[in-house]
């Protein structure tokens, strides 16, 4: 059989041309199937079709990639690599696994989808709201398709931007997904290729984006067969909390960095995502000139022509040139999560400070701080990573910084998976809600806390049993570090990730959006008012304003002009009797007065009644409050 040769130029199209296409893995044509795959250790490299068990060999050329033209190979057809006439293997930049990362590949025709909202302009950050959700815990059936059926009550609610945790294949029945081997391939728990194409159609239908959530910073440990293809995938040149880091910047590193580009570029194309989510892009290290993420920014705004998209950064060592221009020295990304926001708001709920919570002591002063700089950490000392954390923030816009009472991680690094509105008085976890979705950053949400969800959110994986052993044993290890998850007993209760009980326990009760309609209807009114203010709306971190009235009690003023100023006062305290004020903040403008517009303590939310802490002597602020003033003039 006569293969024909296919290009080596890397990335070629990713910045030639508005329509992008993969030039990696299995790509149909008119003439057949053209496969491509990087391989440098090998010497030869067949493709095998498991239907029939024909095999045709691929040309090498000078960089390592294999590649050319089956005529015969079609869509829907199953097959691997073989490697040196041994084994044969899976394609690491296979489109679907239909019997997981074990399995045969199967030939994906990316273009036989006909997309009903083609036109879809994409979304920038401002006036965002997050939703981080699981498909596999999300609903009862746990697919992609089941999650279209979600949506309208999601836009109902006042999401706009949905984030899926990882879906690339993993092993075994669950997974968070961030054991992720297949980064191609969409786990084929969830639905094939086409389901995820349904959920983002469906969701542009509605007026909702999708980001995805991508690791690039390790790979897992089970079915990751890219070691077989070249060694020069990782590296013990930089450290890694989860086994060896990939290799971005030493030999053989160009193709490492253009199957990961590769990979951003795919999900952003072939199924017309909104953005991605990188995971702990502290944990990324290269030292290249250019860094794979500013690469990554650049090829995917390339890819997708004028359509936009948001790229947003998870970065535990708050970095600000995550998010500042590639021109300045900055990766390009348009926004980065805010652990120091929910630390501090951990702390200030429950008054627990161990492990990582113990640098924070959730007082006024750090609610103020974080919300009017984004970060509270940007270079001081950290006592419990023992060294300094956090760069200098600037005039980044407030919507780059992502705010979150829960997420994934927070949730789950406890032993029972605890929610944080499970552990505090309702009317000290409203006052909390309304400070996140009323501050001028981009809340996220993580799914279930909308409506106080029960279900606990726990760590799951399904592996084998040597290595499940081995993960249930970190698990433990890595809570220990809260000194009553050290106890023996403590150590005993830590659920068991590949306990099925473990993923099930896991999924939301979606019934409770009516038997918990109170907290339902406070984030409801609250995004609302996000979205419909004139000056909440504008997420303006430059004109707001703020002082502490207590050790748990601040005030926020937004605005400049008489007209236009808004008022936010939150106790998270016992009542405050603020008189007399000698606060600026809390003077009336100029000629008006401060009308009270919303408060967290309306019986709609399951308050005990509407109380005006503005009095004709003073502020008497009630315990556990958040009260929002609007400005006006007589």
């Amino acid at each position: 059989m006569t293969i024909t040769s296919s290009s080596n130029v890397i990335g070629e199209h990713a910045t030639s041309s508005r329509t992008w296409q993969m030039t990696l893995g299995a790509q149909v044509e008119p003439g057949g199937v053209r496969f491509r795959v990087w391989a440098p250790k090998r010497a030869r490299v067949d493709v095998v079709l498991e239907d029939d068990g024909r095999s045709f060999p691929l040309l090498k050329d000078e960089g390592g990639y294999f590649s050319g033209l089956v005529p015969m190979a079609t869509a829907g057809m199953r097959y691997r690599y073989r490697l040196d006439n041994g084994e044969a293997y899976p394609d690491p930049c296979s489109r679907y696994q239909p019997e997981g990362p074990h399995g045969p590949s199967l030939i994906v025709d990316a273009s036989a989808y006909e997309w009903r909202t083609p036109r879809w302009p994409g979304v920038q950050m401002p006036g965002q709201v997050i939703y981080e959700l699981h498909v596999g815990t999300f609903t009862p059936e746990g697919t992609l398709d089941a999650l279209i059926g979600q949506l309208d009550e999601l836009k109902a609610c006042g999401v706009t931007l949905i984030e899926l945790m990882p879906l690339a294949e993993f092993p075994g029945r669950w997974n968070w997904g961030y054991d992720g081997v297949a980064l191609f391939a969409p786990a084929h728990v969830y639905g094939d290729p086409d389901a995820l194409r349904r959920f983002v159609d469906a969701a542009h239908a509605r007026g909702l984006g999708v980001i995805l959530d991508v690791v690039y910073n390790h790979f897992g440990p089970d079915g990751n067969y890219l070691p077989v293809y070249s060694d020069q995938y990782l590296t013990d040149r930089h450290p890694n909390e989860w086994g060896q880091a990939i290799n971005y910047d030493g030999p053989g590193s160009q193709g490492v960095r253009d199957f990961v580009l590769q990979n951003a570029c795919y999900w952003i194309t072939e199924f017309r995502l909104d953005g991605l989510r990188l995971d702990a892009v502290h944990a990324i290290y290269d030292d290249s000139p250019v860094h794979v993420l500013a690469e990554l920014s650049q090829k995917t705004r390339a890819s997708v022509g004028e359509r936009s998209i948001v790229l947003i950064a998870e970065c535990e060592s708050q970095l600000i040139k995550t998010v500042r221009p590639i021109e300045q020295g900055g990766w390009g990304l348009d926004g980065i999560w805010s652990d120091d926001f929910h630390h501090i708001c951990r702390v200030a709920a429950t008054g627990r400070s161990e492990a990582y919570y113990a640098d924070y002591r959730g007082t006024a002063q750090e609610l103020l701080s974080v919300v009017k700089r984004g970060f509270v950490f940007q270079g001081q000392r950290h006592d419990w990573q023992r060294k300094p954390r956090g760069t200098v923030v600037k005039n980044e816009p407030a919507a780059a910084f992502v705010f979150y009472l829960q997420n994934h991680d927070q949730v789950a690094n406890h032993l029972h998976g605890d929610r944080i509105h499970g552990m505090v008085s309702p009317a000290r976890y409203r006052a909390l809600v309304a400070l996140m979705l009323l501050a001028p950053e981009t809340p996220m949400l993580f799914m279930g806390q909308e409506f106080a969800a029960s279900s606990p959110f726990l760590f799951f994986a399904d592996h084998h049993s040597d290595l499940a052993a081995k993960v249930y044993e970190g698990r433990k290890k890595f809570l220990s570090e809260f000194p009553e998850y050290a106890t023996p007993e403590a150590q005993d209760a830590v659920p068991d990730p590949a306990d099925e009980s473990t993923f099930q326990q896991s999924r939301l009760d979606l019934s409770e959006r009516k038997r918990h309609a109170a907290a339902y209807l406070l984030h409801q009114d609250l995004l609302h008012l996000r979205r419909e203010d004139r000056v909440l709306v504008r997420q303006d971190r430059g004109t707001l304003d703020g002082a502490v009235l207590g050790t748990q009690a601040l005030v926020l003023r937004y605005g400049t002009s008489m007209e236009d100023e808004r008022l936010l006062v939150v106790n998270l305290g016992a009542d405050l009797h603020y008189v007399p004020a000698p606060e600026p903040l809390l003077a009336p403008v100029e000629g008006g007065s401060w009308i009270l517009q919303w408060s967290s303590e309306h019986p709609r939310y399951g308050g005990s009644g509407i109380i005006n802490p503005l009095t004709d002597e003073g502020w008497h602020i009630p315990a556990a409050s958040a009260t929002l003033f609007r400005a006006e003039t007589s």
